[in-house]
């Protein structure tokens, strides 16, 4: 389907239309990398070289390679730009858009929905005011083969290697299939050589989970010290396989959960604990997970599918699961379970809050979802990662941020990190 593109992206267009005529060109510094013919006045990294008082022949041949043409009497350089990752996960270089060939094409006809998405996801933080991650042309995605490509990159939605589970009709508070939620993750922590579960993650490739910052730093490093995760589990009291009774007879078992040991903390270098911005975190693990049926992992989000949200659209169709309280009873279940939680925006959320005289705060990099009454979505052991299902795929939407102190109250939603706010900044912080 061709995608109607909305007026910021026309104009966005029109501006890099201009921009290819009376624009920079498309260069390759002697490195190989990519880069933009501009004067070598405005390029930082060659003005360096010119300014050594020690320059060598090197950095003499460097600069005279380097040289693409003239502006009056001044010479043009290859300037490379600030490395980066592409959206599907390449190295590339931040560049202006019409540095960038196959991107400058995009934005120039009519694309796909999913174009339009991957050149927004591609905007970086470079020499102009429309830079954009250039890296290998794209290429026509291949489905399947999802063992192979079990590694440190998110896999692309489209190869179907991620967030692709059915499992049965989610009802209020009823436990999840088996086999539904095979991405979610338990931290586990150990203190004086004791192993809790205490927190939630969502693995979304082959070594990462995706987590609360809380959950790796701040009090609860009082308790104990991330030491492992947990994945493929269901029942969290059963240490091996876990087995339920499935419709017309017979049982459904899991394989055993796999343990891996954590290898990496990375925690978003501007977290702020007391206001709960940037609160999220990656946590790369020892070894590669395994693809079966009960581990997989969750696609990370394509799309703001919480942008422009109307009160019509109150009940967008947001999923929390996660080993947890859901009703209004005191006790915590064992084996997964999943509920329906509504979108809510942020000025009805902060409104909620200050109704219970709890003064909150909210910037556009979280959002808020739940509050439904006799739904208790809070201050339970365990929580879960806020998702969307678009009919076919599972991806991620949110991390558990903040919930109120009045738990299952109307119209008291819970805050949560939104995942959609960092792709670039998970995409930077993943390496191979």
């Amino acid at each position: 389907m061709i995608y109607n593109i909305n007026f910021n992206l026309l104009m966005f267009a029109s501006l890099m239309s201009f921009r290819l005529v009376q624009g920079q060109l498309s260069c390759f510094t002697p490195g190989g990398e990519r880069g933009q013919c501009i004067s070598v006045l405005n390029c930082p990294p060659l003005v360096t070289i010119i300014n050594k008082k020690d320059r060598t022949q090197q950095d003499i041949d460097f600069l005279r390679k380097s040289k693409c043409g003239y502006v009056g009497n001044t010479p043009k350089v290859c300037c490379p730009g600030p490395q980066c990752k592409t959206p599907d996960g390449n190295h590339g270089t931040c560049v202006g858009v019409h540095s960038c060939p196959h991107l400058a094409a995009m934005v120039k006809q009519s694309i796909s929905k999913e174009d339009v998405q991957y050149l927004q996801n591609s905007i970086c933080d470079g020499p102009e005011q429309y830079s954009v991650c250039c890296g290998p042309l794209k290429e026509e995605t291949q489905v399947g083969n999802c063992k192979n490509r079990m590694n440190a990159l998110p896999p692309d939605p489209r190869t179907e290697c991620c967030g692709l589970r059915s499992g049965n009709k989610i009802i209020r508070g009823t436990e999840a299939a088996i086999d539904e939620y095979p991405w979610l993750a338990l931290i586990e922590y150990e203190k004086d050589g004791v192993i809790k579960a205490l927190c939630n993650g969502a693995l979304i490739s082959g070594k990462y989970v995706l987590t609360p910052g809380h959950c790796v730093v701040g009090p609860i490093l009082n308790v104990g010290t991330p030491k492992n995760i947990r994945l493929g589990e269901y029942d969290t009291v059963n240490d091996g396989r876990d087995c339920i009774n499935i419709e017309g007879g017979g049982m459904d078992c899991t394989d055993p959960p796999v343990v891996i040991p954590v290898e990496l903390i990375i925690l978003h270098p501007q977290i702020e604990l007391n206001s709960r911005k940037n609160d999220i975190a990656l946590i790369r693990m020892r070894q590669n997970a395994p693809f079966t049926d009960f581990i997989q992992p969750i696609c990370l989000p394509t799309l703001d599918v919480t942008a422009s949200r109307s009160d019509e659209d109150r009940y967008l169709p947001l999923i929390t699961a996660g080993w947890r309280t859901f009703n209004n009873g005191d006790h915590s279940t064992n084996n997964i379970q999943h509920i329906f939680v509504p979108f809510v925006n942020n000025t009805e959320c902060a409104q909620a809050y200050s109704s219970l005289k709890q003064n909150i705060t909210l910037w556009n990099k979280q959002l808020c979802s739940g509050g439904e009454n006799n739904m208790k979505t809070c201050n339970a052991p365990i929580e879960g990662p806020l998702m969307y299902n678009d009919g076919r795929k599972y991806e991620i939407v949110g991390v558990e941020n903040f919930a109120p102190r009045h738990c299952g109250v109307e119209n008291i939603p819970k805050m949560y990190t939104k995942v959609y706010e960092y792709i670039t900044w998970i995409h930077n912080a993943i390496t191979p």
